[in-house]
């Protein structure tokens, strides 16, 4: 398989989780939605360090990946308990209806 599959694969999952960050109201789903774009971004990192440098000892797309990784580990950690508050204090996962920073 050349860098093209991996490209289009990755652009195939971006587009999903764009989609269903925009389209969807459940936060929980809109969370989902930003890992998935994540990981195709995590894709194509290490697609272009493989294909375009493939000697290369220190696997720059690899590192990078890695931390996307850890960021996108800490923000849904961050995310769920941000969403487990507005739920105990709304009773609602809806996005629309949360205004709490509203006067």
């Amino acid at each position: 398989m050349g860098l093209s599959a991996y490209l289009v694969l990755s652009s195939i999952l971006f587009c999903i989780g764009l989609f269903g960050a925009l389209s969807k109201r459940n936060i929980i789903i809109i969370l989902m939605c930003i890992e998935i774009m994540l990981s195709a971004v995590n894709l194509v990192l290490v697609s272009f360090s493989r294909y375009l440098i493939p000697d290369q000892i220190l696997l720059t797309g690899h590192v990078f990946a890695m931390f996307i990784i850890v960021v996108a580990a800490a923000e849904a950690g961050i995310a769920l308990a941000i969403i487990i508050s507005l739920y105990r204090r709304r009773a609602t996962s809806d996005a629309t209806e949360i205004d709490l920073l509203k006067w």
